[in-house]
């Protein structure tokens, strides 16, 4: 396709040696169950751009798993943090109080959906952050019950293993899990019945779901639905809006708090600095972390203050807990964000990768579906004879694609959705040069003959 490369460089000689070494290193003293995607070991990030330890330059689509959004160390929060360097590094907020814990905490109430009084507390992971809120929010209820979606992801943790629904490689031979916990189903509007409109499909699930709650849970004992407004992990499955309202009205009829999981969706991802506000609701906790500090570790649970202020002192919160380096790092991403209307870029950064891979979707039919919200963007790709799912043709284009300089995730519980999430300072000739390159890995994988059927 005579691509110019103008940002990436690498190719048949990777891992080089500097990377292998270290791979080798990587194999005897760090535990086995701490996957890695690539054989990369990074010496730089900047922007939207990754150089290894050989010199290597990668385009970064994956972006830490969605956790810099503002971007691969963004001056202003490097500032920020160099700044902070020089007065203190930790306190623990319980010990010693600093501002910026409660800085952060005014702007995060300022920003998050809804007018109505909103209170924070910080932890240092998404996971955390979901112990948390699901804390908070039987102490508020004096209920036990927890209620998540099946392709759910949560978290790591006992009680995010309980509520995440793949079963490897997260929970297989982890358990017994938490009790109380329960999966409602999640649509999947890809694999709605033939013949159903999307409309017709949402008032359906929604319907399942009201039916749950006099199968599985009484809604009398659920204390929350926690739920992703996109499914990250799940495979970036965009749910009807209708559905969203319809579950969000059955927890206001029953007294069921509604936590927004937004550690993948929020800080400007989906086109909006929340999801929540593109399906119009007013989550009453709503957990955050990842992008929320440009891959500083912070988290947050945000909501509505009588509900923060249910737990007594010392019944949540943690030593790191909202560390000051975490929170002048998240303050100085907001800026950034606000200042430079970084959500408006992702809906720009949506319609290329949508309009890209929508109009190769006659060409290889292996592309079953491309959906998204905003920057939040993927591909399923199936087998176009079946339409089963194309796991390891997925994995073809991601490790291919990794060899001419472009870094990508899987998604799915089947591994066969090929997500999209670069950094959206991302410039558009890096864009562009990135997704030429997975079209041009498409085209030569359509051209082998082993492929031929397509």
């Amino acid at each position: 396709m005579g691509i110019a490369r103008q940002f990436v460089t690498g190719g048949t000689d990777l891992p080089g040696p500097k990377t292998q070494a270290l791979i080798d290193r990587r194999q005897q003293a760090v535990a086995k169950g701490v996957g890695n995607n690539h054989p990369l070991f990074v010496q730089k990030a900047e922007g939207a751009l990754l150089v290894d330890v050989d010199g290597n330059q990668y385009l970064d689509f994956a972006g830490a798993i969605g956790t810099v959004n503002a971007g691969h160390c963004p001056p202003e929060v490097v500032e920020a943090l160099h700044k902070q360097l020089d007065q203190y590094l930790h306190t623990c907020f319980h010990v010693g109080m600093y501002e910026p814990y409660v800085a952060l905490a005014e702007k995060l109430a300022q920003i998050t959906p809804g007018t109505h009084a909103k209170k924070a507390m910080f932890m240092n992971s998404g996971a955390e952050a979901v112990e948390n809120a699901v804390k908070i929010a039987r102490k508020y209820t004096g209920r036990p019950g927890i209620v998540s979606f099946t392709r759910g992801f949560h978290g790591r943790t006992l009680l995010g293993m309980s509520l995440t629904s793949k079963v490897k490689p997260y929970k297989f031979q982890m358990g017994p899990f938490a009790p109380a916990t329960y999966k409602a189903q999640f649509p999947y509007p890809y694999q709605r019945p033939a013949g159903m409109t999307e409309e017709e499909y949402s008032e359906f699930c929604v319907k399942q779901f009201e039916d749950f709650l006099l199968t599985e849970a009484a809604p009398e004992e659920v204390a929350a639905v926690i739920m992703e407004p996109v499914q990250g992990e799940g495979g970036f499955i965009v749910p009807p809006e209708s559905f969203v309202q319809g579950i969000y009205r059955i927890c206001r009829e029953h007294g069921i708090l509604f936590i927004a999981d937004e550690i993948q969706t929020g800080f400007g991802r989906t086109g909006e600095m929340f999801a929540s506000t593109i399906f119009g609701i007013e989550p009453d906790l709503m957990t955050l972390s990842k992008s929320l500090a440009a891959g500083f570790p912070i988290s947050a649970v945000v909501g509505r203050a009588e509900m923060m202020d249910a737990p007594n002192p010392g019944e949540i919160g943690g030593t790191y807990g909202g560390s000051p380096l975490g929170c002048v790092a998240a303050l100085a991403v907001i800026e950034k964000m606000e200042r430079e209307d970084l959500p408006a870029r992702a809906r720009e950064m949506g319609e290329m990768i949508r309009g890209r891979f929508g109009a190769l979707q006659p060409k290889y039919p292996c592309i079953g579906e491309v959906r998204g919200l905003g920057a939040m963007c993927a591909i399923e790709i199936i087998d176009p004879k079946t339409g089963a799912p194309g796991k390891e043709l997925a994995a073809q284009v991601i490790q291919s694609s990794f060899g001419k300089g472009v870094v990508l995730l899987s998604a799915g519980v089947h591994s066969n959705v090929i997500r999209f999430l670069a950094p959206l300072v991302i410039s558009d000739e890096q864009l562009q040069e990135g997704l030429s390159i997975i079209e041009e890995v498409l085209e030569e994988l359509h051209a082998e003959s082993a492929l031929k059927q397509w």
